[in-house]
């Protein structure tokens, strides 16, 4: 924490539209359970942005302590922190460029047993170059989230909520909305590439369809 509150941290919300994706949940979600898995809506959350990080891969740096060399990572270990019985805990996902949805998704029972059991080891919690944090889980809509160093950007997600918004006619419908907050290192990252960022991750989940054209 001492190392993490040396960072210059900016933060950036923005509120994002679910409900394409909560339909394409709701039709996986069924046979994700036949083979053994449940499907939340994270996978989809971490999946996005790896892809987004493809075109930003500054985000999934990190950055030296004398603050001299910027070191890109190839593969996306990105965390989820967890509310462990050991206490707050970011085991991490690896390799996610590699991995489909249904693959994070497996990954994720798996994490979220063991931290259930108190058995995450030091394989699943180090070599992360990207955290997520799902607030949301427990409550609230936005959040500061604290960089985990020597990472340079972190998000939280808040709960998603059904609130009225207005359709392309201008009619009142419900929709699923959840706002997410970023920090990142402004040392390295500007306020421009993690906008642009946030943007191309807020289009991939409302819009699922476009992780098709991206997917490896």
């Amino acid at each position: 924490m001492t190392a993490a509150l040396r960072i210059p941290h900016f933060g950036y919300c923005d509120e994002v539209e679910l409900s394409r994706l909560a339909a394409l949940r709701k039709e996986l979600k069924p046979l994700c359970e036949s083979r053994g898995v449940r499907l939340s809506f994270v996978p989809f959350f971490i999946k996005a942005a790896s892809l987004g990080l493809l075109h930003f891969p500054v985000l999934n740096a990190s950055l030296d302590e004398g603050c001299q060399n910027i070191t890109y990572k190839a593969s996306h270990n990105i965390g989820l922190a967890m509310d462990t019985s050991q206490g707050l805990l970011v085991p991490n996902v690896k390799n996610v460029q590699l991995l489909s949805v249904f693959e994070i998704a497996q990954e994720l029972n798996r994490l979220q047993a063991l931290g259930t059991a108190g058995q995450l080891g030091t394989n699943e919690l180090t070599g992360g170059t990207f955290t997520l944090s799902n607030i949301g889980s427990i409550g609230g809509t936005y959040a500061k989230p604290v960089i985990l160093p020597p990472e340079v950007a972190i998000g939280a997600l808040g709960k998603i909520q059904v609130l009225p918004r207005f359709d392309a006619s201008g009619q009142v419908v419900p929709a699923h909305i959840m706002n997410v907050s970023w920090s990142a290192d402004h040392r390295i990252i500007d306020g421009a590439t993690m906008s642009r960022f946030s943007n191309l991750w807020k289009e991939y989940l409302e819009n699922p369809a476009t992780m098709v054209l991206d997917l490896k």
